[in-house]
């Protein structure tokens, strides 16, 4: 799927390890591309290369075949420092560095640009300040990198990278030790800078995050990789491959997936908005599938000021007064 303005694209590349003359392919020849102002996320289960892929792509860790581009250049036909001002990496490895300060860290970001002594010139001290602003963690900039939160110190890390000033950002796992509320912090942060002209490429666990945030997917799987919008994806049943079917039930309406439970039949709702939404979720979880026609033991919601959900069945009717105790009964 190469574009005119793609940014990095690599054609049947092989990667791996080697260990002396043999050598170990993780996948077969991989082909995708990324473009200008892009968000990509890369899923696939736990061990399939996510990692060695993204430290592939910068030249980190040397491809067993195959072609990289980045700006339409061959990657081995650039020196290490000219390459180091296109591309950013930051690894799933917690910073260690109880010593340093936010703004120190950031500062190792203008390591390509600096002299042989790293002097923060003018310049870089303004590009440093403006990353850490961007970052949001300008309170932050005089504090020791091990007083930080994980959050704190992932917007760190992407302060340093935003600094290096390349247009081509790699990141592992980038919301793995966060809370709910860091990695939506991070992943905002992420989607402003492609806005302002940055590609991100980004391995994640977090199907939801991939699939409503991406611009593009890179999804791994045993033998190829498939690449496009989550909405292709999804069209194509694409993800269906992600999922034992016997235990997970993928629901291509809304990119939801649920545990299968054992099977209790159809069951009406009668209601309506958000009420009726959340309690269609809750049945299909207990293992019920929602009919569109009256069935002889429907759910009635009672939406006034108290809300209360009345089963149905036959000549009796039973009243709950919340979703819990409602699939308390039904179980």
């Amino acid at each position: 799927m190469k574009t005119g303005n793609d940014i990095l694209s690599f054609e049947s590349l092989e990667i791996g390890y080697t260990s002396g003359k043999r050598a170990m392919r993780l996948l077969p020849p991989l082909s995708a591309s990324a473009g200008e102002g892009e968000l990509i996320a890369i899923i696939g289960r736990n061990g399939i290369g996510k990692s060695t892929l993204l430290r592939s792509l910068i030249g980190l860790q040397p491809s067993l075949g195959g072609r990289i581009r980045i700006m339409d250049k061959d990657i081995n036909e650039y020196p290490k420092l000219e390459l180091a001002k296109l591309t950013g990496y930051i690894s799933t490895e917690i910073v260690r560095a109880g010593n340093m300060r936010v703004y120190d860290l950031v500062s190792l970001g203008r390591y390509p640009h600096t002299n042989w002594i790293g002097i923060i010139d003018p310049e870089s001290h303004k590009v440093i300040i403006e990353s850490i602003k961007i970052t949001g963690v300008e309170e932050l900039q005089k504090r020791f990198i091990s007083e930080l939160s994980d959050g704190e110190r992932q917007k760190a890390m992407i302060a340093r990278m935003i600094a290096q000033e390349s247009p081509l950002m790699i990141m592992d796992e980038p919301t793995a030790f966060l809370d709910i509320s860091g990695k939506y912090d991070v992943i905002s942060l992420l989607l402003k800078l492609t806005r302002k002209g940055k590609t991100i490429i980004f391995s994640t666990h977090d199907f939801n995050v991939a699939i409503n945030q991406a611009d593009k997917i890179w999804l791994l799987l045993e033998n190829r990789l498939i690449e496009g919008s989550p909405e292709d994806l999804m069209l194509c049943g694409a993800f269906d491959n992600l999922f034992d079917s016997s235990v997970v039930r993928f629901n291509h309406d809304d990119g939801n997936f649920t545990f299968r439970s054992k099977y209790h039949g159809e069951i009406y709702i009668h209601g309506t908005g958000l009420i009726k939404h959340w309690t269609e979720k809750a049945v299909i979880r207990a293992g019920f599938s929602v009919a569109e026609k009256k069935t002889s033991q429907y759910i009635e919601i009672q939406s006034d000021e108290k809300k209360q959900w009345i089963l149905h069945n036959g000549e009796w009717t039973t009243g709950f007064d919340s979703i819990y105790e409602l699939l308390k009964y039904l179980r």
